[in-house]
């Protein structure tokens, strides 16, 4: 069982939150304790430093000083996987601990007596790269790519200790099957398929494969341009290999990976990591030096890594592909790096076409879906007709690192293979529908944005900066997308300049009609705001076949009066599992079912996706994707 929490803060109880230790005694918490300390000493070198998480990342593998902007950048360059500890950083600690300890071993540590008489040099090399290994890992915190490299490592050592030639196939299988005995959960990392499949592709690309040894008289020159073209083709082996596997993950792939990759690989390999390492153990005053020269290292390819990613190619985006399309690229991958004198390996690529060239699922003109994301305690709906798409409100924001956008609608629309919104709407500055404006608009391209947020929101002076629509939502706008008719009812224009209204009171409220159905988005209007509209609407202006149930189902909204107006057959309440407001409100849940309302809560039955033809068709996330953590 795994689960993660957090200590709210209690400034106004009676009993405030107490430590109840500042220290547990045991081994866990010594190599989390040591960690941290290493973490401080870095971020204490590097105070206000733009790039000191990369550096903290590099050296604890702690990724949680990295800002959101920076990872978007290392995404969209294909080079995320070097902000880590990687195995190429493992195995070059554990390589330069064997060859000292070796060397030390082979010299009786300038004694007189032959040590390797008594235990040969090679046995010791082994132990001490596996143990510097083993600590190392410790202080990275373990991930799944770092215990790869270790139990493949462990099991070198274990052979060259008994004298075993060992198969690297089967150093791999035994690797992999260790880290699922001990984390059978791993299996749900994309890091797990990454990892291990980068090391499958590249003996694949190198099984049965023979390359003529260079001459021991071979110049430096010579020896250079041949370790440069062997990781120029492990780097093209690596990327080619990891296509399918990364559509299938991300539902996006890196066109600029191989220039980024080819320039970041022995910057961060061969200067920043040894750089950082030395820094964050040396004495003060060499450290702050080290550290500060490591992290200039950063900043200088950063500014590369920017260029690239702010390329309009930089990536291509498709939906995640069915099984049968990512098996046919597998088989186009393992043809295009087939042995040399394979006939035609270039015809491999056509393999990908099914992949890469797919287009995102839209309903037919006239008709829409509608998505209700399951964002916890916060609103987020998509609306697709045949040619846009539009988003009403972002999800709330769980932390500073952390809101619906990047956790749910994002990963979301990159597996259906949405790459641009033609429109947002945000109904209001609360945190549990704007939180997650910030991260949508920074991974997502949107056309124009609409809400009532005042001028100063974070979201608006984005818009603004990058010289993109915004404007606010008045009743009385409408526009019309292949059929599907757009009307915002709320606010009125008076709103803006009224300084007595709530964010809530200013929800834009939107009706959107297709065919004879209807669906009627309310924000967080209360029962004042629903009197309103029922004052100036006519008869079967607010009718829907479905509402997005206002404020969550509080007990400040959906009076009756508005209830038979809308008069919908279905209600969705987007609320969060045992939230702290208590949404929906026992009294008003019961007053939908009073009134004959089908009622779903995406708390229970996660997303809703419905479509709007000649019948309105239901899918429920839990229902069609059922788990065994959902508790049935």
């Amino acid at each position: 069982m795994r689960a993660t929490g957090y200590v709210r803060p209690q400034p106004r109880a009676d009993t405030p939150n107490v430590r109840l230790a500042a220290f547990v005694p045991g081994f866990g918490n010594v190599v989390e304790a040591s960690r941290a300390a290493l973490r401080a000493r870095i971020l204490r070198s590097l105070d206000g430093k733009q790039y000191a998480g990369v550096i903290v990342a590099l050296v604890v593998g702690d990724q949680r000083a990295i800002p959101q902007s920076d990872w978007q950048v290392f995404n969209r360059t294909g080079v995320s996987h070097l902000i880590s500890i990687s195995g190429l950083h493992i195995t070059m600690i554990a390589g330069l601990f064997a060859l000292g300890a070796g060397a030390l071993w082979r010299r009786s540590f300038f004694t007189d007596r032959q040590l390797p008489l008594l235990l040969p040099a090679q046995k010791v090399a082994a132990l001490a790269g596996a143990l510097a290994a083993l600590v190392y890992v410790l202080l990275a915190g373990f991930g799944v790519p770092a215990q790869r490299t270790l139990y493949m490592l462990l099991v070198v050592a274990l052979a060259l200790w008994l004298g075993r030639i060992t198969s690297i196939v089967h150093i791999l299988c035994l690797a992999l099957g260790v880290v699922v005995l001990l984390d059978p959960w791993a299996v749900l990392w994309p890091g797990f398929w990454l990892s291990f499949g980068a090391v499958a592709t590249m003996l694949y690309a190198t099984a049965g494969r023979t390359t003529a040894p260079l001459p021991q008289n071979a110049s430096r020159w010579r020896r250079l341009r041949a370790a440069v073209a062997l990781g120029a083709h492990t780097q093209y082996v690596v990327t080619v290999g990891l296509v399918p596997l990364t559509m299938l993950l991300f539902s996006q792939v890196s066109l600029v990976s191989p220039v980024a990759n080819a320039l970041a690989i022995p910057v961060i390999s061969l200067i920043v990591t040894p750089l950082s390492l030395a820094g964050s153990l040396l004495p003060a005053p060499l450290c702050d030096g080290l550290l500060l020269l490591a992290h200039a290292v950063v900043q200088m390819l950063a500014q590369v890594l920017d260029w690239l990613g702010a390329r309009r190619f930089a990536v291509w985006t498709a939906p995640a592909p069915p099984m049968w399309s990512f098996c046919w690229a597998l088989f186009g991958t393992a043809w295009l790096l087939a042995p040399r004198g394979w006939p035609h390996r270039w015809a491999g690529m056509l393999g990908w076409l099914p992949l890469l060239t797919a287009l995102p699922s839209s309903p037919p003109p006239g008709q829409m879906w509608i998505t209700a994301f399951d964002v916890g305690q916060g609103m987020a709906v998509l609306v697709e007709t045949h040619g846009h798409r539009l988003l009403y409100d972002t999800g709330p924001a769980y932390s500073l690192d952390a809101d619906g956008a990047s956790r749910v609608i994002v990963p979301y629309l990159r597996a259906r293979g949405i790459a641009t919104l033609d429109g947002v709407i945000i109904s209001h500055s609360d945190l549990d529908h704007a939180g997650g404006a910030i991260s949508l608009l920074e991974n997502i391209d949107v056309g124009w944005l609409a809400s009532s947020l005042f001028d100063g929101h974070p979201a608006v002076e984005a818009r603004r900066q990058a010289g993109r629509p915004y404007l606010h939502c008045v009743a009385g706008q409408s526009w019309t997308w292949e059929g599907v008719h757009f009307a915002m009812l709320h606010p009125l224009p008076a709103s803006r300049t009224d300084i007595s209204l709530t964010p809530n009171a200013r929800s834009c409220t939107v009706k959107i009609t297709a065919g004879k159905h209807a669906i009627l988005l309310a924000g967080d209007i209360e029962a004042a705001q629903e009197a309103q509209l029922l004052a100036r609407s006519a008869d079967g202006d607010l009718a829907a076949d479905v509402l997005l149930a206002p404020h969550h189902g509080s007990g400040t909204s959906s009076t009756p009066a508005f209830l038979n107006a809308v008069h919908p057959a279905l209600a969705i309440f987007q609320v969060g599992h045992r939230n702290r407001y208590k949404h929906p409100k026992p009294q008003v849940y019961a007053r939908y079912g009073d009134m004959g309302i089908a009622r779903l809560r995406t708390d229970v039955t996660g997303a809703v996706v419905l479509e709007f033809g000649d019948d309105i068709d239901a899918t429920l996330y839990r229902a069609s994707r059922p788990r065994y953590w959902h508790g049935r």
